[in-house]
């Protein structure tokens, strides 16, 4: 596993890069939250850069997880048996957190197709290495979790049944997971291999209507400031999708 690059986007929230995907540290005082938790065989390289900022990985209390998706929960397991963390999904991908049935494939328009290949290369396939969250917290829309002043639980499903977004209306902070995205080229944007798009862009509309200053992304460089401007802007690309 290459190590992860290390952003700070606010002195108690930083961005863990992967080669493929993204995962947040949040920080309340001395305890410790984790928004996604990389591809398979990721533990080691997440106790690693948490130690980096001068913190514990066993003060990680939670790992949240935005969906199922290898790139984005492949980790967790494994990261919660080095450091006591529990994992938290919606239930509805929880299953397939826990490893119990495979999850359903995405509905690829024909641009996805040459861009989903070279992304699947980059991503480890489950073998021993992939520890699966065999027990974790399951979650459902509404729910509001006990970290950034608490955080509420956003149904965004289209991506996959089960995906959520996290948001921190005490710190204006907006977690989409790959609800949404963001690229040099084209901004914000919808976020790509969806299983529905029509549940899709519904649930950015949700996402973008939500009082946002800082929004993260699970792919592509988050939006530091004024970020429901950039949402609500994009949204209005999708008013008729």
């Amino acid at each position: 596993m290459n190590p992860i690059e290390i952003v700070e986007l606010r002195p108690r929230l930083h961005l863990f890069r992967f080669p493929v995907g993204q995962a947040y540290l949040w920080r309340d005082g001395d305890e410790l939250t984790l928004v996604d938790a990389g591809p398979p065989g990721s533990g080691p390289a997440l106790v690693d850069a948490v130690t980096q900022l001068g913190l514990r990985p066993g003060d990680v209390r939670r790992v949240v997880l935005t969906h199922f998706h290898g790139d984005h929960s492949g980790g967790a397991g494994e990261f919660a048996e080095l450091t006591g963390a529990t994992v938290f999904a919606h239930h509805l991908d929880a299953p397939m957190v826990r490893g119990e049935v495979p999850g359903p494939a995405a509905v690829l328009e024909d641009w996805e197709v040459p861009l989903f290949e070279t992304v699947t290369q980059a991503v480890p396939t489950p073998t021993e290495q992939h520890v699966y969250a065999a027990e974790l917290q399951e979650v459902t829309d509404g729910d509001v979790l006990p970290f950034g002043g608490g955080a509420h639980v956003v149904g965004a499903p289209g991506h996959t049944r089960g995906s959520i977004g996290l948001h921190l209306p005490e710190h204006g902070v907006l977690f989409t997971g790959d609800a949404v995205a963001h690229t040099p080229e084209t901004g914000v944007l919808l976020g790509v291999f969806n299983q529905d798009k029509e549940q899709a862009v519904a649930s950015f509309r949700r996402l973008a209507a939500l009082e946002t200053d800082t929004a993260c992304f699970g792919h592509g460089d988050p939006v530091r400031a004024d970020a429901a401007t950039a949402l609500r802007a994009a949204a209005v690309r999708y008013a008729t999708a």
